[in-house]
């Protein structure tokens, strides 16, 4: 008890009664007048960190047995709990870096007075950028090189946008700037540094540009130099090219070897490459006539990797050999190979969901879809196309053999090229004139789908209306129609069949029907065009015969009908025009040189009328109208021999009849040779008894002559001419007879002359000289205005002025592919 009393120690009772005691006591250390004479104080503030407060030791001790430093005593380094120096304090007039924060911007300068500056802002501007010297052999380098690239560059962009004689000069160009850049290379640095894929990219693009503008031999020496440099890596690829040239050049031995070296340098890993190489192998065999090298090239490629033109080419092969089994299969073959497309159904929105049918309507026309119709129409072509060779010659008969196929085609995945092949079956028919054929085939379709059955009762149609049967047209025109309303083809024939019975507003509308269908129905567009001649809306014809030349160009029926839309517009000048191009596409056409003669000789320029009827006559000798009118000309500039030989031109065409030998004998007479002029009438006297003229000119030639004869020829002359007044008199009177039989005869007279009007005035106006001819003592006049009527017969057409039915122009041609036939007879 005493000990613990020991330990405790009581306050003096003085301190009780000083309550506020002590209140003037403070630290010096809190003194804040003298801070600025206290040089520790205003080293920490420079320095941003100061004096740490005294930690408390993990030991115990107090407070009082460390030294505090005040503003009054001297600076004591502060250490920590275990002795370790604080971070920034001065040890030995030393002071520690403070790594720790100089990443904000706080270094050792800032311990020796710097100011507080972490942006640098008091460093002032930055210095201005080294000038670069351009005379620096390396800045000549890098200029010359840039310069190399873009020539490059340049000339592939020209060689895309068609301009080959451009891209192969920025090509020569290139390779010399990159020759000069090699020489600077070599003398500034080592060979080592020199860029290769520089100097192969220019020398390829090189090669191409030579190749493209069929310079061979060039092109040949410059993949030489590529292919040789053993430092280019895979070069040897690049005699797959040359190969290609000598496959141009037809050097189909060379193009072999170059295949088979590339093949040698080419690693199995590329497969691709290799099979395309083969399949150039393959098609330089079928070039040569080696079927059986070229079967063993595609018959790899079809185990290996099936593609559409290895089966195609396949087939071709054992067409070519004659090897029917081995047709079939590899038919069957190419009906395997897939397409690797995406499903139709895939492009139907099955929802209606707003975001969904977006998408689907932004993929169903986008690149990826064109190239898979692309696909698709190409593998449907070659099928086609294998299907059409290989029928005939597979069975006994072309008929059975396209049964096979279309039995082999239901079974694969282009189930809708059955009926198609049916249809060219039909079209086969057409070929072998076996029309009865063809029309029980396309009959067949009547019960089959509405497209099918569109396109099959169109082509009965198109048949029937061929063969003027225009009801059975008509009524086959409404089925198809009725089967797809939207079928151009079927509008076109159906307005055929109203055209050919004289509605021509009716047939106008079925036209723009199928134009509102399909722009692009260019039969559409001309029948339409000559509806409107038919109609007098000659404007509205020849908006349509000009939107149809922008479309066919080189048209000549077009060009044709632009130009006699024009000639009923009474402007020649234009109509010359728009045969004058006529004539630039179809030299030869005899039609339309005789109507630009025509049309010149209406314009009174007779030496150009004399050329283009001349060139007529030349290309086609049996025109009626060109002669005589040729015959006419010489006579007129008085060089009536000249005339001679159109005349008996003339009568070797119509022997029958007596103006073309009376004008050859009249031309004798005219030129001074009257034995001949003589022997001729005697001669067309013993042909034609009874003509008048002829005994004219004989009485009158042998009483020149002083021959007997003359009594004869006037004895028959006179008995003629009694014939001939005593028929006069009959027919006067009988015209002079009862009013109203007179009355109706007359009627039925002017109506017979008003229907032959047109057709005789062409004859009569220009035979109206030539029956004065012979009569006469004058000479020789023609008329100043002659009117040839030169109906344009285009070649490809046998006529001009009937409506164009869906597949017309094919089957005008002798010699057509049954896959154009088949295009233009199906619908689009």
């Amino acid at each position: 008890m005493v000990q613990m009393m020991q330990n405790v120690h009581l306050a003096p009772e003085t301190d009780e009664d000083d309550l506020y005691s002590g209140y003037n006591d403070y630290n010096p250390t809190y003194d804040t007048e003298e801070l600025e004479n206290d040089t520790a104080f205003q080293q920490a503030v420079r320095t941003n960190h100061g004096r740490r407060p005294p930690i408390t030791a993990k030991i115990p001790s107090t407070a009082v047995t460390r030294p505090v430093a005040t503003g009054y005593g001297s600076k004591t380094s502060l250490t920590s709990s275990m002795g370790r120096p604080v971070t920034g304090a001065i040890q030995d007039g030393v002071t520690r870096p403070m790594t720790a924060v100089r990443a904000a911007g706080f270094t050792k300068a800032a311990l020796r007075g710097s100011a507080f500056d972490p942006l640098g802002q008091s460093r002032g501007p930055a210095p201005p950028l080294e000038v670069k010297n351009e005379d620096s052999p390396e800045e000549k380098i890098r200029q010359l090189e840039k310069k190399v690239n873009e020539l490059v560059e340049e000339s592939c962009i020209a060689n895309t946008c068609g301009d080959l004689k451009l891209a192969l000069e920025k090509a020569k160009d290139a390779g010399r700037k990159e020759r000069v850049l090699v020489r600077q290379r070599e003398q500034v640095t080592t060979p080592e540094n020199i860029n290769l894929d520089l100097t192969y990219s220019v020398l390829f693009n090189l090669a191409s540009q030579y190749s493209a503008n069929e310079m061979y031999a060039e092109a040949l020496n410059t993949y030489q130099v590529i292919v040789k440099n053993k430092m280019f890596i895979n070069a040897g690829r690049l005699k797959v090219n040359m190969g290609n040239i000598y496959l141009k050049q037809r050097n189909y031995s060379k193009a072999i070897k170059f295949y088979r070296m590339a093949l040698d340098q080419i690693p199995s890993v590329h497969k691709e490459m290799r099979i395309k190489i083969m399949q150039n192998i393959g098609v330089t065999f079928i070039k040569t006539g080696q079927y059986s090298d070229a079967i063993n090239s595609f018959e790899h490629i079809m185990s290996m990797a099936p593609n559409l033109k290895a089966g195609f080419n396949l087939i071709l092969s054992y067409f070519a050999v004659g090897d029917r089994e081995k047709m079939k299969k590899a038919f069957q073959k190419l009906i395997a190979v897939p397409l690797e497309i995406d499903e139709d159904d895939k492009y139907i929105s099955p929802s209606d969901d707003p975001h969904t049918n977006l998408v689907i309507e932004a993929i169903k026309n986008d690149h990826l879809r064109q190239m898979e119709r692309e696909r698709k129409a190409m593998a449907e072509k070659y099928i086609m196309t294998a299907a059409k060779l290989i029928a005939p010659v597979i069975e006994t008969s072309f008929a059975v053999g396209y049964d096979w196929c279309v039995e082999v085609v239901k079974a694969s995945q282009y189930v809708e090229l059955a009926n198609d092949l049916e249809i060219n079956k039909a079209i086969t028919y057409l070929r072998q004139k076996d029309f009865n054929q063809a029309i029980e085939t396309l009959k067949m379709f009547e019960k089959k789908d509405s497209r099918v059955k569109s396109a099959a009762a169109t082509n009965l149609s198109f048949l029937y209306y061929l063969e003027n049967d225009f009801a059975q047209a008509s009524s086959y025109a409404d089925l198809a129609v009725n089967s797809d309303r939207y079928n151009p083809s079927a509008l076109t024939n159906k307005g055929n069949t109203v055209f050919a019975n004289g509605d021509y507003e009716k047939a106008a509308e079925f036209y723009k029907e199928a134009l509102r269908n399909d722009s692009s129905c260019t039969e559409a567009l001309y029948n339409i065009g000559l509806t409107y001649k038919k109609l007098n809306r000659l404007d509205e014809a020849l908006d349509c015969f000009l939107k149809l030349h922008a479309i066919l160009r080189n048209s000549a029926q077009v060009l044709y009908q632009i130009a006699n839309v024009y000639e009923l517009m009474e402007d020649p000048n234009q109509a010359i025009e728009w045969l004058m191009q006529l004539i630039s596409v179809v030299p030869t056409d005899s039609r339309a040189l005789s109507k630009l003669g025509e049309l010149y000789d209406s314009e009174g320029d007779k030496s150009q009328a004399f050329q283009y009827y001349y060139e007529s006559y030349r290309y086609f000798p049996s025109n009626i109208e060109v002669i005589e009118w040729l015959g006419a000309y010489y006579i007129d500039t008085q060089f009536c021999e000249k005339a001679i030989q159109y005349f008996e031109r003339a009568a070797l065409i119509q022997p029958t009849q007596v103006k073309w030998q009376l004008m050859v004998a009249s031309c004798f007479r005219r030129s001074g040779n009257y034995q001949k002029a003589l022997d001729t009438y005697k001669d067309i006297h013993r042909k034609f008894p009874e003509n008048v003229e002829c005994l004219r000119f004989l009485v009158r030639l042998c009483t020149d002559i002083g021959l007997k004869e003359v009594q004869e020829y006037a004895t028959k002359l006179k008995r003629l001419e009694k014939i001939k007044e005593i028929k006069e008199q009959r027919i006067k009177s009988g015209r002079e007879g009862p009013g109203g039989s007179r009355g109706k005869r007359e009627g039925s007279a002017g109506s017979d002359s008003g229907q032959n009007c047109s057709a005789n005035s062409k004859g009569e106006q220009l035979s109206a000289k030539l029956r004065a001819l012979p009569g006469t003592n004058e000479p020789y006049e023609s008329s100043s205005h002659k009117e040839i009527d030169a109906s344009y017969v285009d070649p490809l057409g046998p006529q001009v002025e009937r409506p164009k039915t869906a597949a017309k122009k094919r089957l005008e041609e002798d010699d057509f592919a049954d896959e154009e036939l088949g295009d233009d007879l199906l619908p689009e």
